[in-house]
């Protein structure tokens, strides 16, 4: 199978990371893209992160009737912080009949440099790209021919830092978020 890895602190998980996994797993002849909940990401700030267990628990539920779209606890069973190459490495190990996609964001596209080994991704496995507001798509592909940048996929006016404001804020989130999503973070996240 052709898989396709979406990694994220999905903190939390949203319409647009949802829209955009079943938008790349369609136009990048993809079987399926797992959603590779990230624990710990090392160059994130890790004080906003809500429990792992919390953000899996809200992908799978977000999911729940994309069969295409699997979230993946993956991640939790490595060492950590959680180094993409790493995960690459033994997702190959693991599954050997299976062959992987890391899928990113311009804005992760601008700072690839500092990822660590990000020349043996880039040699070992295909990097597909979607674009994110503001990014120099011409000079990021300028930057690393080799990578698929998906010029057309749709951007999503929607992040996971507005969606925590707005919980903090006591303001509705149900346009951003899945049905069920949106009852439990109002049910558990405001109820603190």
């Amino acid at each position: 199978m052709n898989i396709g890895i979406f990694s994220g602190s999905f903190n939390p998980i949203h319409l647009g990371h949802t829209s955009l996994a079943q938008y790349i797993c369609t136009h990048c002849n993809l079987d399926e893209v797992w959603l590779m909940v990230s624990p710990n990401n090392p160059l994130k700030d890790k004080s906003a992160l809500w429990d792992e267990n919390l953000r899996l628990r809200l992908a799978r539920v977000a999911t729940r009737d994309l069969p295409r779209i699997i979230p993946s606890d993956f991640e939790f069973h490595l060492p950590r912080p959680s180094y993409t190459v790493d995960t690459l490495k033994q997702l190959t190990s693991a599954y050997p009949c299976h062959t992987f996609s890391l899928i990113i964001g311009s804005d992760n596209l601008t700072i690839f440099n500092q990822w660590k080994d990000y020349n043996y991704i880039l040699l070992h496995y295909p990097v597909i790209v979607y674009p994110r507001k503001g990014d120099n798509i011409a000079a990021l592909k300028t930057l690393y021919p080799q990578i698929t940048i998906l010029e057309h996929a749709p951007e999503f006016d929607v992040s996971s830092t507005m969606i925590r404001q707005k919980l903090m804020a006591g303001e509705s989130i149900d346009k951003w978020v899945d049905t069920e999503v949106n009852n439990i973070l109002i049910k558990e996240y405001l109820q603190d």
